[in-house]
């Protein structure tokens, strides 16, 4: 059933002071690269949200716009050539996601074309932009938070399983976020008194065999990493949590959708919105250096009442009353 939602938007939005010099003609339809690093197949929901944010500026799909759909499936290695790719077909923005890898991969390709992303925690240290309040450049966009929310994750895994003794962490290593990830997770878990057990997986063996050893070091409770790679393996992820009787959180509601315990992290739809409107500002003259980077202000947290009594847990009322949605 569906519960309340944080009434939110984005703080500190300023109206561009500065108009970038017009980009399109009047008479042709502007052309918009869209540039992930995840998978098609598990973005149907966030792609209908960035088409939602450019049509709150005007600008509808196959009437006066046309995306350009470049995809890495979780290869940050293919990242830079589809980033060149989309410059050489000279769109108007570039709207990039998935990673900070592919921020990064799209200002590598170009200094000019106007790129709005969907960074980690921090743009300004990730070399993005020069201040989250004057950008600078070409490049603005709304940070994440993925790595800062881990902390409050092990937080909610701890009341859900005070018990556990050993907890268990997912990762990919390809990920540039990964080490960042990993550290502020260990910092958590110490404060905690509890030993964290990362575990890197880059394919699905690897995933299998992660579950294997998870068991043998008798982990009671799992931290899956927020990564386009582990997102696009939703299915298996939860299945095998499941499975091995491990509770386990996540950064995306897709995960508890497709079994999985419990999620928390901001709404990816309010992320892939924000960029679309941020896209079509920049088209209708925005200058991306006047434009700030947003910080998520709609965070979501699911639960799985399915998984939980398959588990054998009951979810703290605390939990529960903060939750978005519940899952039956």
């Amino acid at each position: 059933m569906r519960r309340r939602k944080f009434a939110a938007g984005f703080a500190g939005m300023v109206a561009a002071s500065t108009l970038w010099p017009p980009l399109l003609k009047a008479q042709q339809k502007a052309v918009v690269g869209f540039l992930n690093a995840g998978a098609p197949d598990r973005s149907v929901r966030i792609v209908a949200a960035f088409r939602e944010g450019l049509g709150e500026t005007g600008y509808l799909e196959g009437q006066n716009l046309t995306i350009e759909y470049r995809w890495a499936e979780g290869h940050y290695d293919r990242l830079p050539a589809l980033a060149a790719d989309l410059v050489g077909r000279k769109v108007d923005v570039i709207a990039v996601s998935g990673s900070p890898a592919a921020a990064s991969a799209a200002k590598g390709a170009t200094s000019t074309i106007p790129i709005v992303f969907i960074g980690g925690d921090n743009p300004v240290a990730d070399g993005l932009v020069a201040s989250l309040a004057r950008p600078g450049g070409n490049l603005t966009g709304v940070s994440s938070l993925v790595v800062e929310l881990n902390p409050k994750r092990l937080q909610l895994l701890r009341e859900l399983v005070p018990q556990a003794r050993v907890i268990g962490m997912l990762v990919n290593p390809s990920n540039p976020a990964t080490e960042r990830m990993t550290r502020e997770a260990q910092d958590a878990a110490r404060a905690d008194g509890l030993p964290l057990v990362v575990l890197n997986v880059g394919s699905e063996s690897e995933i299998d065999a992660a579950f294997t050893a998870l068991v043998q070091r008798q982990a009671g409770a799992l931290l899956v990493g927020t990564d386009p790679f582990l997102t696009g393996r939703n299915e298996q992820v939860a299945t095998l949590a499941a499975r091995h009787g491990i509770p386990a959180i996540y950064g995306w509601p897709e995960f508890t959708t497709a079994g999985g315990l419990i999620s928390y992290g901001p709404s990816r739809p309010a992320l892939y919105r924000q960029i679309g409107v941020y896209a079509g500002k920049i088209l209708k003259g925005a200058k991306p250096a006047d434009l700030p980077v947003l910080q998520p202000a709609i965070f979501e947290l699911v639960v799985n009442m399915k998984t939980a009594k398959a588990l054998g847990l009951t979810i703290p009322p605390s939990i529960l009353a903060r939750a978005d949605e519940v899952l039956e």
